[in-house]
Order: C-alpha cells, then sequence, then structure tokens
C-alpha cells in the first residue's frame, strides 16, 4: 500500500510500496551527473544513505544537499546519494555552483526506478518528482533507518540521520 504526504498543506499519494526498517532495499538504477548508471540499495560493500528530493532547482532542495554535503565531509565508510528527477547535466551544473563533493548526486529521469521505495509522487502539482525522504541502508541491503518528510516543503531531520550514521558499523 502506498503512502501519502503534504504538499503545502495539500495530501499527495505516493507510487510504490510503503517500506519500512528492517526491509530489503530494493535495488535501483540511477544516473550520476557524468551519465554512469549506479546501483543503489541491495548489498554493497559500503553502508548507504539515500536521499530523495523533488528537485535541486527548490530552495529546500538546494539547502538540504549543501547541508548533507557538508555534514557528510568527514563519513567515509557511507555511500551518499542525492537522488531526483533533474537532468544530470543541470545536477553537474549545481554542484559545481556549490562545490558538492562529498556526496553523489544521482538522477532517476530514467528509470524511475526509486518507485521501487515508495516516494514517487503519484498526483498534483509535483506528479512524477520524489518526496523528501532519507533510507540508510546497512551493509546487507536492509534499511535500518527510514524518514518520509510528511511535508515536502520541509527539511528532514538531518540529527537523526547523523545519529543512525555514526553508529553503523
Amino acid at each position: 500500500m502506498s503512502e501519502t504526504v503534504s504538499l503545502k498543506g495539500t495530501p499527495v499519494s505516493l507510487n510504490g510500496p510503503a517500506l519500512n526498517v528492517g526491509d530489503d532495499a530494493p535495488e535501483a538504477i540511477v544516473l550520476t551527473k557524468d551519465l554512469k548508471e549506479k546501483k543503489v540499495g541491495g548489498k554493497k560493500e559500503k553502508n548507504q544513505l539515500l536521499i530523495t528530493l523533488p528537485s535541486l532547482d527548490t530552495s529546500v532542495c538546494e539547502m538540504e544537499t549543501k547541508k548533507f554535503n557538508e555534514m557528510l565531509a568527514n563519513y567515509d565508510t557511507i555511500d551518499v546519494s542525492v537522488i531526483s528527477m533533474d537532468l544530470p547535466f543541470a545536477q553537474g551544473r549545481f554542484c559545481e555552483s556549490y562545490g558538492i563533493k562529498n556526496i553523489t548526486t544521482a538522477s532517476d529521469f530514467r528509470y524511475k526506478d526509486m518507485e521501487k521505495y515508495g516516494v514517487l509522487i503519484g498526483e498534483g502539482a509535483l506528479k512524477g518528482l520524489m518526496a523528501r525522504a532519507v533510507f540508510i541502508v546497512d551493509k546487507e541491503g536492509k534499511i535500518v533507518y527510514k524518514q518520509l518528510v510528511p511535508e515536502i516543503t520541509t527539511e528532514p531531520n538531518y540529527d537523526d540521520v547523523i545519529k543512525i550514521i555514526s553508529g553503523l558499523k
């Protein structure tokens, strides 16, 4: 069953399954700013932080990406992907403009694979984009943290994310 979030107080449904802590993190393919495919989710050598958001071209998404880039500068034990539907070219310009070097920006415009995470907005003005969410996936491919931000126009709880990441091996 899908979940619901709000956009400026108006409920919008999300497409895809409602994943929870303890579930297997589905493998999804996204494109990096260099047009290379990157597989996220599933078992990996590193823990993963998957951050989905509507568009880097909005003030809240911009702020969120810059904050995560800064906060995670010294975390080399986790693979961080900020995933949106923005085209890889735009993501490249964004990273260059703001000095984003500690995280990977990735686009799901080609496969819309992040629907496997239940974050694809299914209706309203942002239909086809992604909701604001954070998933932490351990090396075994299990979701150990999930934060689906209830109001799309607000930032996630960064402190919770850092606390969980700091406790991972």
